[in-house]
């Protein structure tokens, strides 16, 4: 009978010294890690609960001396974050629509269908990885501009989002190395039948692949939210913007509450989903294959 090797063998950690050091050990670490983790978002809160006065003082007060919720209320009113996030919402569902349908179907034939230098297309896909995403910008941006064949301009249109949010090779090899998992007897059945390409990708593939489909949603939707940098490029008219970007040109117009105020609102969104479905984000990073 093999036993594991450990840092602290088994005989150690069942003494009560060694539980007690296990315990402390582990208590401390985790706590740490969780102030870490959670201290910048209780800063941002509580800062929007104070006045500017006492977000001026030093050393900095931990607590507001008077809770009010006026600052997001006036975030809302001042900054019309309604308008900005309507805008958002609009932006990330589109992204997320045509993500799915581009990403999805180019993952199920590499996988699946295995076109002619397939392999060499995945990994062209895959070096775009290793590109830093400054570098494409201004090609990006300039495609966007004056798009190749139809010439039209993308500009201050939520195509200028939509599109270069579905070309993701990263989205592709995640959807691709969940479709390989699935089992081929379960594919080589369905053609048996009859069934065509689309059929299966529709009827067989997509239901069991539910947990990466969900993965992929949420890396969709958050990384549009919180974009900033492509947005401010390509959507300049003021009414058009995104959360992120109003917030930042409006920032000098507001006081500082207000301002931290308005950065919870917008924040609020990604917390919820990440709280709702969090249990399906793990799943899906988890999946590794399905039992036949």
């Amino acid at each position: 009978m093999t036993q594991t090797r450990t840092l602290v063998s088994p005989h150690t950690l069942g003494t009560p010294r060694g539980k007690a050091v296990y315990w402390t050990v582990l208590t401390t670490v985790v706590v740490t890690f969780t102030l870490v983790f959670v201290f910048p978002l209780y800063w941002m809160v509580t800062g929007a609960m104070k006045s500017p006065d006492q977000l001026a003082e030093v050393p900095p007060s931990l607590w507001p001396s008077d809770i009010d919720l006026g600052a997001y209320r006036e975030a809302w009113r001042q900054l019309d974050l309604g308008l900005y996030m309507r805008n958002t919402f609009v932006y990330a569902f589109g992204a997320w629509l045509f993500t799915l349908a581009v990403d999805v179907s180019a993952a199920y034939a590499l996988s699946k269908l295995r076109p002619l230098f397939g392999r060499a297309v995945l990994g062209m896909m895959l070096a775009t990885l290793m590109i830093p995403p400054m570098v494409i910008l201004l090609p990006a941006y300039l495609t966007v501009k004056d798009l190749p064949i139809l010439g039209a301009n993308l500009l201050n249109t939520p195509w200028a989002i939509w599109l270069p949010a579905a070309a993701n090779a990263f989205n592709i090899f995640l959807l691709k190395r969940f479709f390989d998992s699935i089992p081929t007897e379960l594919i080589d059945a369905a053609e048996v039948d009859g069934a065509s390409s689309s059929r299966i990708l529709w009827s067989i593939v997509l239901p069991v692949s539910r947990p990466i489909l969900g993965v992929v949603s949420i890396f969709t939707i958050v990384n549009v939210w919180r974009d900033f940098v492509w947005p401010l490029l390509v959507l300049p008219d003021g009414d058009k913007k995104t959360i992120s970007v109003a917030i930042s040109s409006l920032a000098v117009q507001v006081p500082q509450n207000v301002l931290i105020g308005s950065l919870v609102i917008a924040s609020l969104p990604t917390i919820v989903v990440f709280f709702v479905f969090q249990r399906q984000i793990m799943a899906g990073l988890t999946a590794g294959g399905l039992k036949g």
